[in-house]
């Protein structure tokens, strides 16, 4: 009911940046949380950014002046800057509906020289 297009990932190199873009569609509310994730191999997927339905806006601390998420209706938007190799990682754009998470497909994003 609820889809989720993603948008913007691919290879960048170190310090460059990156803006990824999600839309959601089907949505029962306008404003919805929304935000986004990112797992590496190996690692426990991780909360990113995201964005309440009432605008408040959380960065998490390990990308904080770097990454920045702004929404317009029912799109978000992550400005990723000075990319690290760290970054690396796939990142899925979710949709919070009443504590149901629904997801994208995931866009891989790739910090390498």
């Amino acid at each position: 009911q609820v889809q989720l297009v993603e948008s913007g990932g691919g290879l960048v190199q170190p310090g460059g940046s990156l803006r990824l873009s999600c839309e959601a569609s089907g949505s029962i509310f306008r404003n919805i949380d929304m935000g986004w994730y990112r797992q590496a191999p190996g690692l426990q997927r991780e909360l990113v950014a995201s964005v309440s339905g009432g605008g408040v806006t959380y960065v998490a601390d390990v990308v904080k002046g770097r990454f920045t998420i702004a929404r317009e209706g029912n799109t978000v938007n992550l400005q990723m800057n000075s990319l690290k190799p760290e970054d690396t990682a796939v990142y899925s754009c979710y949709e919070d509906s009443s504590g149901y998470l629904y997801w994208g497909r995931g866009t891989q994003v790739t910090v390498s020289s």
